[in-house]
């Protein structure tokens, strides 16, 4: 079996294993936000600018925190950020700023249990992180398990919104830069 075959197959197993109605109220959750801001570490944080920008062609208010257009958080809004190891000091730092200001946080997260109590709502992404790759799990070298899950969980997660708010390819196409 090719090494891209295992790599595959381990991906389909992580998807397989995410709950369909953790992802349904997940998007809910996206799709009634005001104004969104995306926040994650490292590779996490790539995917989840992926995830924004997809959020963008959605015709939603969304910005990666950091960005100097980044939009303040309040009732209403959301935090959408990722800690697959379940506690990092930056997105729990984050989480705290949000909750305090009323905004709501949906964490992506492979470890529940080691995750602060201070997500409105948790997405499980059942996957190798860089909190568990010591003795080899997974053939993918530390945390890109759980990365590449996250983004076909993202990609996927774009098709369901895209539906419950009408979008189209056309629609989404027409908020693509212009300017590349």
């Amino acid at each position: 079996m090719s090494l891209y075959r295992m790599a595959l197959e381990e991906l389909g197993a992580v998807a397989d294993a995410i709950d369909p109605a953790a992802v349904e109220a997940a998007c809910a959750m996206i799709a009634h936000a005001g104004a969104i801001v995306g926040y994650g570490c490292g590779r996490e944080g790539l995917q989840l600018r992926g995830l924004v920008m997809r959020l963008h062609h959605l015709g939603l208010r969304v910005a990666m925190q950091g960005d100097m257009a980044a939009p303040p958080l309040g009732r209403g809004d959301l935090l959408l950020c990722s800690a697959g190891p379940g506690e990092l000091s930056t997105v729990t730092a984050l989480m705290r700023v949000a909750r305090g200001a009323g905004a709501d946080v949906l964490l992506l997260t492979a470890e529940p249990d080691a995750a602060p109590p201070l997500a409105t709502q948790m997405l499980v992404i059942p996957a190798q992180t860089m909190a568990r790759d010591a003795g080899g799990a997974s053939l993918l070298p530390m945390g890109s398990l759980y990365e590449g899950a996250m983004f076909l969980l993202c990609e996927v997660m774009v098709l369901r919104l895209r539906d419950m708010r009408g979008e189209s390819a056309a629609s989404m196409r027409a908020r693509r830069t212009n300017m590349e």
